[in-house]
């Protein structure tokens, strides 16, 4: 070799190296969180930071609660989510809201339904609407799906708007990890349905966005508050971090020129560009609220949404004291004093009532598990058991491909499934006198004993008569037949027939 061809290439390999110097300037950024925002917002504008030559970027996307974890115990020093703080140990992170995304409603393409309104969207979540033809689709029931987390961003945002929170529970059997897999499972069902993001399935060929009460969800509409679905998607820091500084510089550098641009691309509205948004946000959860309603829920009737954010553990236990003070007899005194504190118990925890779709907590409920998806329907026959899912378990056309293998050692922290159990006639008690009058109307309400032989099940927090339906496999008609029901309410503690024999 000569002496200039070795120069040459010692020259190039001194350049290289210095190349590489300027590219891995700077500590590495790790992210983690929600495949939402990295699909709209981090992966592009990491990779533009990495080419300036800031330094190095780890991009870890799964879903809300991993990253929220990571950011709060230090092994990240930035976690995405498409909905803000819901208290507890979030409240010491920082959430920088960067963009404006629509939530969507995805189903297959040859899907003749293009357009529902939200009281529709809304009696879809809550059971009430179970077949395609009452959206003028095909005679075909509707696969719903969900993510799992009661804590995703994607759910809890969309959940909020129709319903006034987050963790309300939904009749959604199928259930992913994150919307990535959600998406999935919907490109291969023809009856399914799901909810992901504008920036996440907007260029997707295999999904059908559905309008919203006739307005399509582009990034116009987003930008115009015409498309009603819309929300923010947030960057998550902690201040505590060694790192803060680093983190601080990143986040200057998405709201950038540079970084706007890389966002629109994504369909997405930067955050500081939305101001007529944020300005609309109350009124437009206010229309919401009036459009659906009041509606059942947790088994009873559901007051009307409200605009403002839920009252804060504390104030709801509060709340429950009084009410046991305002009991106007000792017998109601003592019914009362055991409703408020079930109340107080369940308030104390932002995820404490999700017991219908999911029966576990974002933070637990995803631990240990190796598959893309699984099914409430096989957590009713494994009695509420998720924290070791190891198998694939895809629910498509009612049919599951597999079942989860589970770690019995394992239960989840929350209700555990309810067990039917078989009726036994139990004489009536006889009712003090001075007690009948003020109990009449409570005993007009109660529904007579289940026949001797049949099998009954006992109204659980959360369970709604579609749920109740799946978990007996009886149908929700016949159901209610059975019951005498005249409308779809159940109420706590209520026995209900679910089989003849």
């Amino acid at each position: 070799m000569s002496l200039r061809l070795t120069r040459l290439l010692t020259a190039t390999l001194i350049g290289l190296s210095a190349s590489a110097s300027v590219l891995a300037a700077g500590p590495q950024l790790i992210w983690r969180g929600d495949v939402t925002t990295a699909r709209g917002v981090v992966t592009d504008v990491a990779k533009a930071w990495e080419k300036s030559g800031k330094g190095k970027f780890e991009l870890q996307p799964f879903n809300t609660a991993s990253g929220l974890d990571a950011v709060a115990s230090g092994t990240a020093d930035l976690a995405g989510s498409a909905r803000p703080s819901i208290g507890g140990k979030e409240q010491s992170l920082t959430f920088t809201p960067v963009a404006w995304d629509g939530l969507v409603m995805v189903t297959y393409p040859s899907n003749p339904v293009s357009n529902i309104t939200l009281m529709q969207l809304h009696e879809i979540y809550m059971g009430h609407i179970t077949n395609w033809k009452e959206l003028g689709g095909d005679d075909a029931p509707i696969n719903l799906y969900a993510v799992a987390s009661p804590g995703d961003g994607v759910e809890w945002s969309l959940r909020r708007l129709l319903f006034g929170r987050g963790n309300q529970p939904v009749a959604a059997p199928r259930l992913y990890v994150n919307q990535s897999k959600l998406e999935e499972g919907v490109t291969l069902d023809r009856r399914g349905l799901g909810a992901t993001t504008l920036a996440g399935a907007g260029g997707n060929p295999k999904l059908k966005l559905l309008s919203i009460d006739g307005v399509k969800p582009s990034a116009s509409t987003v930008a115009s508050g015409a498309y009603p679905l819309y929300t923010e998607l947030y960057l998550v820091s902690n201040d505590a971090s060694p790192k803060a500084a680093e983190v601080k510089e990143f986040l200057a550098f998405v709201t950038s020129s540079q970084g706007s641009s890389l966002l629109k691309a994504h369909q997405l509205l930067p955050y500081a560009d939305g101001t007529a948004l944020a300005a609309a946000d109350a009124g437009r959860r206010a229309k919401i609220a009036s459009t659906v309603g009041t509606r059942g829920n947790v088994g009873q009737a559901m007051t009307t949404p409200t605009v403002a954010a839920a009252a804060a553990p504390a104030a709801a236990a509060e709340a429950a004291k009084e009410a046991v003070k305002a009991a106007p007899s000792v017998a109601k005194g003592k019914a009362a004093a055991k409703a408020a504190a079930a109340t107080a118990a369940a308030e104390a925890s932002p995820f404490a009532r999700v017991v219908a779709s999911v029966t576990t907590s974002a933070h637990q409920g995803f631990k240990g598990i190796h598959a893309e998806a699984f099914t409430s329907s096989d957590n009713a026959k494994i009695g509420g058991k998720f924290a070791k899912v190891t198998g694939d378990a895809v629910t498509v056309a009612g049919k599951n491909t597999a079942k989860p293998a589970v770690d019995a050692s394992e239960k989840s922290n929350k209700v555990e499934t309810p067990k039917v159990s078989e009726a036994k006639p139990v004489a009536p008690k006889a009712e003090p006198k001075a007690a009948a009058e003020p109990k009449a109307a409570v005993a007009k309400a109660e529904k007579k004993p289940a026949a001797a032989g049949s099998k009954t099940y006992k109204v659980a927090a959360g369970d709604t008569l579609y749920s109740i339906a799946k978990k007996n496999n009886v149908d929700v008609n016949q159901l209610r037949a059975m019951n005498g029901l005249k409308d779809n309410n159940v109420k706590l503690g209520q026995t209900l027939k679910v089989s003849a024999r």
